[in-house]
């Protein structure tokens, strides 16, 4: 039976890759660095912010320190809230439609390595920010996907048992990688990759138009 559906944020819910991609690229642009829309893909997405400026300062072979990493997330967080304001972040199709036709007795929680300031205006402004039972974002877990700490804390908080028991929805190699490192069943959207690249999903589907509550529901049977 299902115990639970963890859906991922960005890539799922809302089209805010582009975004983050830009807001990177703003904030490291007087470092003299600049990362491409292939390298993001490529390395970054699924990264919390923090992973993601170690990453772009390790691979440009730039020193930096916890307070240079702390003031560019916190500079990143404020671009980012301008386009939120603008209204820039667009639902993916099927996403809030699905999440309001799961009833209210199987839990429904958000894993994401965005900031919760990030998170919270957006399912506020789409209407469905008292669906998630629980919200696990980047502040709460000291590793980001793909590492599994945080779909293991989800389903700590949501007291699921057995993690074969819950399907997340996920869009990334490196959100399936922590999905499946955590125990639990994974459903693939390609809003973001070819299916090629994520076949190590229990499932994958083009668009969460396709998918229902009984569609989550034969992935853990």
């Amino acid at each position: 039976m299902l115990a639970a559906v963890i859906f991922d944020f960005d890539g799922i819910i809302v089209d805010s890759e582009p975004l983050h991609y830009r807001a990177f690229n703003e904030v490291i642009a007087p470092l003299d660095l600049k990362i491409s829309w292939e390298e993001y893909c490529d390395t970054y997405i699924g990264f919390d912010d923090r992973d993601a400026f170690r990453e772009i300062f390790k691979i440009h072979k730039k020193k930096y320190g916890s307070r240079d990493v702390k003031k560019l997330i916190e500079q990143k967080a404020e671009i980012f809230q301008r386009y939120i304001a603008a209204g820039e972040a667009k639902p993916l199709p099927g996403a809030v439609e699905l999440i309001k036709s799961i009833p209210v007795r199987l839990p429904v929680a958000l894993c994401s390595g965005a900031l919760k300031s990030d998170v919270l205006p957006v399912i506020k402004k789409l209407g469905i920010e008292n669906c998630f039972k629980i919200i696990v974002t980047a502040e709460d877990t000291p590793k980001s996907k793909p590492d599994p700490t945080p779909y293991k804390l989800a389903l700590q908080q949501l007291t699921v048992a057995n993690p074969a028991s819950a399907v997340a929805i996920e869009d990334t190699p490196a959100g399936i990688q922590s999905a499946k490192g955590a125990g639990i069943k994974v459903l693939a959207v390609t809003n973001s990759y070819d299916s090629a690249y994520l076949q190590d999903a229990d499932a994958v589907t083009d668009s969460l138009e396709n998918v229902s509550r009984l569609t989550l529901e034969d992935l853990v049977l």
